[in-house]
């Protein structure tokens, strides 16, 4: 078995070369493409599903805590971005602008636009400034507040450097928006949402996270304060995997959002917006995938279970795939946290080994094999992603459907608790500047990131310190962590007071 799982593994390894590693094992597991536009990518079926499945969680999230969805136009005028100084700065360099309508050929037969547009449009980046439009017309009174929306979208970033699902220039995210007639309300909101995506990404993704505020040179631009979760990848780079952003009335301000109060005085709104994106995927990747391929969280997984027919005899081949169908209805009829397992056969002309790899490779949480002599004993013979392609093991119909449920809670809190503790181990305090740079450095060339982690040390507020280290290790400030005690100490560069320490690391 060594030399064929030798032969079916991802190449390079993990330990190799991580960032082909992660292009690989998108590859190999079918879920995206790179895209014949620069910079975008084709999300394939299974990736698609994935992505599906998530939104169809953290959209009953964002309903049972009283959010409607929404949508708002792809294109925004210049004019609306320029509102804000802090967002147009903060965005200018991303944006893909269009300035013409209307192709016509010239005297070389070549489409070239023949129509400038009065005002410049820019292809949504975010859509604070063209919903603080349209909430400027819908809030007159305090009794309009609060407005709850949310929108699932495309957005466009215009990226120089681009890796899927981590960072490309087209993407596809949910964006919160809300506003409200009291600052107390738009805090609670901020930071209602960010536990939302808590929630989400560890009880659904089992990517566990941190939880906290970034320093203001990491703001959103344009936000009085962002929350963040943050999330370690196995290279041990941070992951940002949502951010929830409190806005003040800047946007408010900007876009004229002012509403009478119950005196009857004018006041202007207290604003919010949140968002998650495709990066997720990106996260999950690189949180649990191994050597062969991509693992899935069974909550999230497109399938949980696919059976794989053995159909080496023509003369058993009708009785076998009976067996199996009758086998795969009776485990779509379990519910498993409120929802029917999903379950498919794999009936396609090919190897059978070629086909357990494959799936291997696609992630999928539970493999089960039926041929004759399982049939005969009333028997599947199941691989659990989570042990390996070694951890096949004969067990018995009924055993299988009884405790089912109990096999994909396992490996969901299993994927969990083993990405918590590789969190753990290597997260770090420093207090000494030598220290810092020396952990941030790479040792060797074939495993650059082998000394990379969390590192907790004590910082004195300054932004020049900040810029100091990003420019020397490329490590920035990723979170002051909400759990973060006050605790008594010196910043580890200039040795000035700090209450208590950050998280640094090096990040996507």
């Amino acid at each position: 078995m060594g030399d064929k799982k030798q032969k079916n593994a991802i190449s390079p390894r993990r330990d190799e070369d991580y960032p082909e590693w992660y292009q690989q094992v998108i590859k190999a597991s079918d879920l995206a493409e790179p895209s014949p536009v620069r910079g975008c990518m084709v999300i394939k079926p299974w990736g698609y599903s994935l992505w599906e499945n998530m939104q169809k969680v953290l959209d009953r999230m964002f309903r049972d805590t009283g959010h409607k969805n929404a949508y708002f136009p792809l294109f925004i005028p210049v004019s609306y971005l320029e509102k804000e100084a802090a967002h147009v700065d903060g965005f200018a360099k991303e944006c893909a602008v269009v300035t013409h309508s209307r192709l016509e050929a010239n005297e070389e037969g070549k489409l070239i636009p023949a129509s400038p547009l009065d005002e410049p449009l820019i292809v949504r980046p975010t859509s604070e400034t063209i919903i603080g439009e349209m909430y400027a017309k819908w809030v007159q009174s305090y009794r309009d507040l609060p407005i709850l929306i949310n929108q699932w979208a495309n957005v466009v970033r215009w990226e120089m450097r681009t890796r899927m699902f981590l960072r490309t220039s087209e993407f596809l995210w949910q964006e919160g928006h809300t506003a409200h007639a009291t600052k107390e309300e738009a805090l609670e909101e901020t930071r209602k949402m960010l536990d939302v995506y808590e929630d989400f990404c560890e009880n659904y993704m089992a990517m566990p996270v941190i939880k906290g505020s970034k320093t203001e040179s990491e703001r959103f631009p344009g936000a009085v304060d962002t929350l963040c979760i943050e999330s370690m990848m196995q290279d041990r780079k941070a992951l940002q995997a949502g951010t929830s952003h409190f806005l003040g009335q800047n946007f408010s301000k900007a876009s004229n959002i002012n509403f009478l109060d119950e005196k009857g005085e004018e006041q202007y709104a207290w604003t919010t917006s949140w968002g998650v994106s495709t990066r997720l995927v990106g996260g999950l990747i690189m949180t649990h995938s191994d050597d062969d391929g991509l693992v899935l969280p069974p909550r999230l997984a497109p399938s949980q279970i696919v059976i794989l027919p053995v159909l080496h005899k023509e003369e058993t081949r009708v009785q076998v795939l009976e067996y199996c169908e009758i086998f795969c209805q009776q485990l779509k009829e379990i519910q498993w946290h409120g929802q029917n397992l999903e379950v498919e056969i794999d009936q396609r002309d090919m190897r059978g080994g070629d086909k357990m790899w494959q799936w291997i490779k696609k992630g999928v949480p539970l493999i089960v094999e039926v041929g004759p002599r399982d049939m005969a004993a009333d028997s599947v013979f199941l691989g659990r992603r989570d042990q390996g392609p070694k951890s096949r093991t004969s067990i018995q119909r009924q055993e299988f459907i009884d405790t089912v449920g109990k096999t994909l809670d396992e490996m969901q809190n299993g994927l969990f608790q083993k990405a918590l503790e590789f969190r753990e181990q290597n997260t770090v305090n420093i207090d000494l500047k030598d220290e810092f740079y020396k952990f941030f450095t790479a040792k060797n060339s074939k495993q650059p990131e082998i000394h990379a982690g969390f590192v907790k040390a004590h910082w004195n507020g300054d932004p020049a310190v900040e810029e100091k280290i990003k420019a020397d290790l490329k490590v920035t400030i990723r979170s002051v962590p909400f759990d973060s005690e006050e605790e008594a100490g010196k910043c580890f560069m200039t040795g000035e007071p700090s209450k208590r320490r950050v998280i640094f690391s090096k990040a996507y």
